[in-house]
């Protein structure tokens, strides 16, 4: 199955996705052979070179061919693997020699291989250029050691994308390096840590001695912290940019409570759903012309706009539900690490209250987006900082 990329636009693609769920009927054959004919088409990541997923197309046409996917019964594909699709194949594509990212990403794209973050460390919080895991040279490789924290899905992934310190001496910012490394390889230690809801998705990760291959280095020694930046505008867009028609996405929870419950309406929430509605609406129109920017799929500064909007919409959508709720709000059908990662059932609305607390902590937190925006977007002057110019090690920690 070939298109030639020079012609495509929405009519293709469409006709190109539906060529897929054809042959391969969603339900009717194992997700793997589906994602993968879907890979081999070039829909996984529309704005991808030809034969890594892609079709060298604008990353605007990649809601056209998810909507088939859709509308056939299939999944929507970045939930096969969530990090794996929204946070780590861009980078993968720009950093990674063809055959080895062809290698990497296919199995990604069919869900064979999950993939987990490990940036985020006990010590560094936001500051994720103070980390403290050292990478050290070791023949045609590294060992590493540190700690790391919050990783989702580090349970169940095969690889990792690990951002080390490999040169305390230099600037904080200047002395990382960014490599991708198998979980499980020697010396990786996975421990679960329970989130509000009862679940246990997320993970701290302690690496003693782990050896990484120089080969599975992304980008030059000391340019990791350049590497990072285009993995972290991958998740601002991955965790902002999921609505993609009118009245969908986390709004879509609110309109439905509000049809169901009649008998709660009141003037004063019929204006707070009204308002929330414009916010959805101006976060998905927002998020329309950040797809179209970035034309190649290269992220800038702006998805801190997309992922700051829209992790705030859905706090504030989830808080309403709960009060049209009232007294209901307080129920949870059952509190557990071993509940069902889906978000269905009666009390699905708390639930997914209790998840969106995270969404302003994950991939950076609010205050962090604000001061991306103020200082790359709008140019503002930087915020003062003591530790500008030192070397690593000689700032307290």
């Amino acid at each position: 199955m070939t298109t030639d990329s020079s012609t495509l636009d929405a009519t293709a693609v469409a006709s190109l996705a539906r060529q897929v769920v054809e042959a391969h009927p969603p339900g009717q054959v194992p997700l793997v052979e589906l994602m993968g004919a879907w890979y081999d088409a070039g829909l996984a990541w529309v704005h991808f070179p030809v034969g890594r997923g892609g079709l060298d197309a604008p990353r605007a046409l990649q809601p056209v061919a998810n909507r088939v996917m859709r509308d056939a019964g299939g999944p929507e594909p970045r939930t096969v693997n969530t990090i794996g699709y929204g946070i780590v194949a861009g980078t993968i594509v720009r950093h990674v020699p063809p055959v080895t990212a062809n290698r990497l990403l296919r199995p990604l794209a069919t869900g064979e291989e999950l993939w987990c973050q490990l940036f985020s460390e006990p010590g560094a919080g936001s500051d994720l250029a103070g980390l403290a895991t050292r990478a050290v040279r070791d023949g045609e490789g590294w060992r590493v050691n540190g700690q790391k924290v919050w990783t989702s899905l580090a349970h169940k992934s095969a690889w990792a994308v690990l951002l080390a310190r490999t040169d305390p001496d230099v600037p904080k910012h200047q002395g990382l390096t960014y490599f991708i490394v198998e979980m499980t390889t020697p010396g990786i230690e996975v421990r679960p840590l329970r989130q509000i809801t009862g679940r246990a998705s997320f993970n701290e990760v302690f690496l003693d001695e782990v050896y990484v291959p120089d080969t599975q280095r992304l980008g030059d020694v000391g340019a990791g912290w350049f590497v990072a930046n285009s993995t972290l505008g991958d998740e601002r867009t991955s965790l902002g940019d999921r609505v993609a028609a009118r009245s969908s996405g986390t709004i879509a929870d609110a309109l439905e409570l509000w049809t169901a419950r009649p008998e709660r309406h009141t003037p004063v929430l019929r204006d707070r759903l009204a308002r929330l509605w414009l916010r959805a609406e101006s976060q998905r129109l927002t998020a329309d012309r950040a797809r179209v920017s970035a034309v190649r799929g290269n992220p800038g500064p702006e998805s801190a706009i997309i992922k700051l909007v829209g992790s705030e919409l859905a706090q504030s959508v989830y808080e309403f539900c709960l009060d049209l709720l009232g007294p209901e709000a307080a129920l949870v059908d059952t509190y557990s690490p071993d509940a069902p990662d889906d978000v269905s059932g009666p009390t699905a609305l708390q639930r997914k209250f209790l998840r969106s607390r995270a969404t302003t902590l994950e991939g950076g937190t609010s205050e962090i987006m604000r001061n991306v925006i103020g200082e790359r977007v709008l140019k503002l002057p930087q915020e003062i900082r003591n530790d500008k110019g030192k070397p690593w090690k000689e700032i307290p920690r």
